[in-house]
């Protein structure tokens, strides 16, 4: 199989983790035979230095005619200074928007090998934590119109609409519902239909969408309550299926409970076309080039890649396999080292991994 991946490096840590996710999926794929064509391009702080813009539209054509786009990090305080439509998260906006990227699947999962670093109390961490966050990703407060900062009467005001669709909502739910089928067929649906008038319409379209997954289990929770109930029982949910702004918020929660940022893939995907895979953490400036840092949710999302992106769930295996086993032997990034483990930078995680294969 020759596929072409578009590779973008961004800021911060980006490129070192970037390459170590490469180096385990080539490793993984040529067991099998196959070969990837790589094209790397610009986003976020780097495009800026280099084209004064966070998303260059030679960008937008190479992540459009590849086969799959895999993303490390952007951002970074460096930019911090300019214009809102100039900063680097807006490459990142903006390419969700140009593929047409409305689903965003960040599964949390607790390994055992890493039991000890969940932040939670041990008797509910014992419980278990595997749940995947489906949340609509082009919609929302994040892109609504009308949007601005203005004067009204001598005080200044900033505004943003939070705008939803039926058709934008019914897509995102049945992605939510058909992930569902794929694992304990639950699945919560978090808005805040007690006072906004976009999670009431929210919630009639999922119960009406639930009519086509009836062997799916659907309940609903306000999404302060989910906050809370992430926290006091996560072992309760299997697939969480909510908003942009929600969604944000709810999936870091759900991230950062099990001990590290750094452990945790994210996967992209809209109704066709190539989808765009990352690692849920950002850019770490502060320890860029030191090789201090975690790869490995780099290289679980390359796995999210194989098996979403391209349709090659054995290869995606043998690397979450491989992860587990590096993790069993006791290797450990800075990130998530306990006492008597073996402490290892980011190229060594990355070829500690790959030989596992």
């Amino acid at each position: 199989m020759e596929k072409t991946i578009c590779l973008l490096p961004g800021d911060g840590i980006g490129p070192e983790i970037l390459e170590q996710g490469v180096l385990v999926m080539d490793a993984a794929v040529a067991k099998n035979g196959h070969h990837f064509h790589y094209e790397k391009a610009l986003i976020g702080g780097a495009a800026i230095d280099a084209t004064d813009s966070p998303l260059p539209e030679a960008t937008v054509a190479a992540c459009k005619a590849s086969d799959a786009v895999f993303l490390a990090a952007v951002g970074g305080p460096k930019w911090d200074g300019l214009a809102p439509e100039k900063r680097p998260e807006r490459g990142l906006l903006g390419i969700r928007k140009a593929l047409g990227l409305f689903a965003n699947l960040r599964p949390a999962l607790l390994l055992p090998q890493l039991a000890g670093a969940c932040l939670l109390r041990p008797d509910i961490a014992k419980k278990g934590l595997d749940l995947i966050v489906v949340r609509e990703l082009t919609g929302d407060i994040y892109f609504g119109e009308p949007r601005g900062l203005e004067t009204r009467n001598g005080s200044r005001v900033g505004f943003n609409t939070m705008i939803y669709s039926e058709e934008e909502i019914a897509r995102i739910a049945r992605v939510a519902f058909t992930t569902a089928r794929q694992r304990r067929h639950k699945v919560c649906s978090v808005e805040k239909s007690n006072v906004l008038e976009t999670s009431r319409l929210w919630k009639e379209v999922v119960c009406e969408v639930h009519k086509d997954f009836a062997d799916v289990e659907l309940s609903h929770l306000y999404v302060d309550n989910a906050a809370m109930q992430l926290v006091r029982d996560p072992s309760q949910f299997d697939v969480i299926l909510t908003g942009n702004i929600f969604g944000d918020i709810l999936s870091d929660e759900a991230s950062v409970i099990t001990g590290s940022l750094g452990m945790l893939p994210s996967a992209s995907m809209g109704a066709e076309g190539p989808g765009l895979f990352e690692p849920v953490h950002g850019s770490a400036p502060d320890i860029a080039g030191q090789d201090k840092a975690n790869p490995l949710a780099t290289i679980l999302s390359a796995a999210m890649l194989l098996r979403l992106g391209l349709g090659m769930p054995e290869e995606a295996a043998m690397i979450e396999r491989a992860v587990e086993k590096t993790l069993a032997d006791g290797y450990r990034t800075g990130d998530i080292m306990e006492a008597g483990k073996k402490a290892v930078g980011c190229r060594a995680m990355g070829q500690l991994v790959a030989e596992r294969l």
